[in-house]
């Protein structure tokens, strides 16, 4: 059949508007609506058959819901407004009794139950021309700023706003912080025992007074007007270890942010201002959410600088000579004891890239530690009774421990990190 066959069919099944009959054909003669399709062809019908021309005022299989899309649009601006968003995507909930007669019609004429254009995907592009004309946002199929969703039978539009997120890095200045809340095993983070406030916590719920994310995620949720934050970091210091020097990578994550639009070099004097000299944050930039996994994901080598003491006095000639030995080694440790309540009991290997340092007394040493990522340097120096080999302690011969421990450096990430895909402008 003709499209002016598979027309008339249509127009003769029952009442169509103007686009539902489009629709049929929304896959012939691009830059129309299905609107405007459908009016030519029903001039084009009334021509063909010299009869006077009939507007099509009822709709079987809509039941007009189509004459509602400028409502739908309206609608869904004012659910959003007072939420800044640069892009957002549209989904339409079409009730089963008008998906069935979409259905109908094709199944009459004949037509590929897939012929043209569900009503569904009608309306996401309709109202979402029209939110993008009022807000100037562009529609992503990926993951939006926003997330509109019309329901057609109940006449509500929902509006999910998705997190924004700003990448940086931070340094730990102060130890005895750890990177994110703690709360306090006692209480299970409740702040009480028993009825009574905890005496592990003092009843603050938390093993630790402040964290790097509690200096510096509160002023990012402030800023961008969100509800709360979750800190993602590209691994973790422990809590008595210093971060300095380059910095580790993380990234906030704000949810049901009403501000994105953020000057970060604003906002980067905010959080050092706020975390008060304990924790400062450099290279801020808004991000998108997969740099979350990204960071999450990332195994970059570290550099650690350490205050080592010994057991038994250790001469220059043996510090070198077993630093020398382990630069360069692969090392093979199991899951140290300190950890084990947390951790799963496995043996891993990691590298040692380079091992340096000096004795500051015959039972003191400055150790500095460039290593692949997940590499435990604690028991790299003590041996950890035996669970890691080789150990500084077990080629020296003398019982050693590491008594501060800074990060100062977190290496191979910034130039797949600072790109388009993971940094937003």
């Amino acid at each position: 059949m003709t499209v002016l066959e598979d027309a008339r069919a249509a127009v003769d099944a029952g009442p169509l508007c103007d686009h539902c009959l489009g629709r049929l054909f929304a896959d012939r003669s691009f830059g129309l609506s299905n609107a405007e399709r459908g009016r030519s062809l029903r001039v084009t019908l009334a021509l063909d058959a010299d009869e006077p021309f009939e507007a099509g005022e009822d709709c079987w299989v809509c039941e007009r819901e189509t004459d509602r899309i400028d409502w739908w649009a309206e609608q869904a601006v004012t659910a959003a407004r007072g939420y800044e968003f640069d892009t957002y995507q549209v989904g339409t909930r079409v009730p089963p009794l008008l998906e069935e007669n979409d259905a109908l019609l094709r199944e009459d004429l004949g037509m590929d139950e897939d012929a043209g254009e569900a009503l569904k995907t009608e309306f996401n592009r309709e109202v979402g021309k029209q939110i993008g004309d009022a807000t100037g946002a562009e529609v992503e199929f990926g993951r939006p700023d926003v997330q509109f969703t019309i329901d057609l039978a109940t006449d509500e539009v929902d509006v999910q706003v998705n997190s924004a997120f700003v990448y940086g890095r931070y340094r730990k200045l102060e130890r005895d912080i750890p990177q994110t809340k703690w709360p306090c095993n006692d209480c299970n983070g409740t702040g009480r025992w028993q009825g009574q406030p905890c005496d592990g916590c003092d009843g603050t719920g938390y093993r630790y007074d402040e964290s790097v994310e509690q200096l510096t995620a509160p002023v990012v949720v402030d800023a961008m007007d969100g509800e709360s934050g979750t800190f993602h970091g590209a691994g973790r210091e422990d809590v008595d270890a210093l971060m300095l020097d380059s910095g580790r990578p993380f990234v906030v994550e704000v949810e049901n942010p009403r501000v994105r639009d953020v000057d970060t070099d604003e906002l980067e004097a905010a959080v050092n201002a706020f975390a008060d000299g304990k924790a400062e944050v450099e290279n801020l930039h808004l991000a998108t959410y997969e740099m979350v996994e990204r960071v999450k994901e990332l195994d970059a080598s570290k550099t650690y600088r350490m205050d080592v003491e010994f057991g038994a006095p250790v001469t220059d000639e043996d510090l070198q000579a077993a630093l020398d030995e382990l630069a360069g080694t692969t090392i093979e440790q199991e899951t140290p004891q300190r950890v084990s309540h947390r951790r799963a009991d496995l043996t891993r290997t990691r590298q040692v890239y380079e091992a340096s340092g000096d004795l500051v007394d015959e039972r003191h040493a400055d150790l500095r530690i460039h290593g692949e990522g997940g590499l435990y340097v604690k028991e790299l120096v003590s041996s950890d009774e035996g669970r890691t080999t080789p150990s500084l302690s077990g080629l020296l011969g003398v019982e050693a421990v590491v008594t501060a421990l800074d990060v100062v450096d977190v290496e191979g990430e910034d130039e797949p990190f600072l790109t388009e895909e993971y940094v937003r402008e």
